[in-house]
């Protein structure tokens, strides 16, 4: 099951939509407003192609602030909020696997492949997963750390930098 990895850029936006809708459910309008919204890190999103030329997996990254994705957190607890703000982070937006290559490396491939950039650039990447996913695990083997939960998710850190 060849495939290549490829930066993804604004144009696919559209192709975007149409996966978390399929495979989340989500309803169009909000997703498309997400997109247009949520300060899409392109240059760092990843897609990946098989052999035929399909798309059969997507990571994508986004520059929004954790009180985007969770306003509550400002509220409860705001001083964790704004230790984390003094950092420099970004976040897992949505990273989709198609059916046939869930269980390979295709995941791995994909988040290894802008992991020395995140490494270079961030201290920590955000991971917001809702609590219906199947994907907690996956990112407690990386390593990511739970500091917050709300009603619709968990929100995982994974860090980068070196503790000081």
């Amino acid at each position: 099951m060849p495939y290549t990895l490829h930066r993804m850029t604004a144009e696919d936006a559209p192709l975007t939509v149409d996966w978390m809708v399929r495979q989340y459910g989500f309803d169009r309008p909000e997703v498309e407003h997400w997109v247009e919204h949520l300060h899409f890190n392109w240059p760092l999103s990843v897609k990946a192609i098989d052999a035929q030329g399909g798309v059969i997996g997507l990571l994508n990254m986004s520059d929004y602030r954790i009180e985007e994705e969770t306003a509550q957190i400002a509220i409860e607890k705001p001083e964790l909020l704004a230790e984390l703000n003094a950092q420099r982070y970004t976040a897992v937006f949505s990273f989709i696997v198609a059916p046939g290559y869930r269980g390979t490396r295709l995941n791995y491939d994909m988040l290894m492949a802008i992991m020395p950039e995140l490494k270079e650039n961030y201290d920590f990447l955000f991971i917001p997963v809702l609590h219906r996913l199947k994907t907690h695990q996956y990112w407690q083997r990386w390593g990511a750390r739970e500091f917050y939960r709300d009603a619709e998710c968990v929100y995982y850190k994974l860090d980068f930098a070196i503790p000081r």
